[in-house]
């Protein structure tokens, strides 16, 4: 494992991550820091009691857009058009959820608030974006991430209502198929995102995908002008 200083944002080979994925410790997150991690596949993720972990998982688990599965039951949700779809109008508050949102067999947050500010100000800068779900006009489910080239960097997702971050999932994948994203990170494996498609590639593999789609110039901004293009459509 090594250790970061704060006097430069490099990081080191992810192949030298050890076998759980943890590559540095350390460093801060700064928007410079943040993006050139994800631009190597790194992503930070620890506990408030503990420092800044950034993990290079192998395998890795993806989405490829074009392999993309909508299962049945999902289907009929859609159908009933019982949810809205929203990019980008409530960012702060869907990273609030997500950090607040109960996970089994896991005691506390990896959200912490400086992780939240963290993101928040990627969002400002145009680089992190929200796909949200709404219904009787209150936030139900959400996903977050940040988009780099044709890579959208799935971070993560919170429901209130059945169904909402699925739907919320589907906005997301919708949107980046129109928008010519080739690849969605899901960055470990998940039931939730295997019924979708998803599927586990080697770091190798995976690092072959960022040298290609890192090379797209980025769709910075604030995407809510693309609401149209998640219209939910079965």
């Amino acid at each position: 494992m090594f250790l970061l200083s704060r006097n430069t944002v490099d990081f080191p080979d992810p192949a030298l991550a050890d076998e759980d994925g943890i590559l540095a410790v350390g460093g801060d997150l700064t928007p410079v820091r943040l993006l050139t991690a994800y631009s190597l596949g790194i992503f930070p993720w620890y506990n408030e009691d503990s420092p800044i972990l950034w993990w290079h998982p192998d395998p890795r688990c993806v989405l490829f857009l074009n392999e993309f599965h909508l299962p049945k039951s999902l289907k009929k949700v859609i159908n009933a058009g019982t949810f809205e779809l929203r990019i980008d109008t409530a960012f702060e508050a869907v990273i609030k959820s997500c950090a607040n949102s109960f996970r089994p067999n896991q005691e506390g947050t990896w959200l912490t608030q400086e992780m939240q500010q963290a993101y928040l100000h990627l969002h400002k800068l145009g680089f992190a974006h929200s796909i949200e779900s709404w219904q009787n006009n209150k936030l139900c489910g959400g996903v977050y991430g940040v988009a780099l080239g044709n890579i959208f960097f799935g971070e993560s997702m919170f429901y209130k209502e059945p169904n909402a971050s699925k739907i919320a999932f589907y906005g997301l994948v919708t949107l980046l198929k129109k928008l010519n994203f080739r690849l969605l990170d899901c960055q470990q494996r998940s039931e939730n995102v295997l019924r979708f498609g998803a599927r586990e590639i080697s770091r190798q593999a995976f690092m072959q995908e960022l040298s290609k789609n890192m090379l797209e110039e980025t769709l910075r901004g604030n995407w809510t002008i693309y609401r149209d293009s998640c219209t939910i459509v079965s």
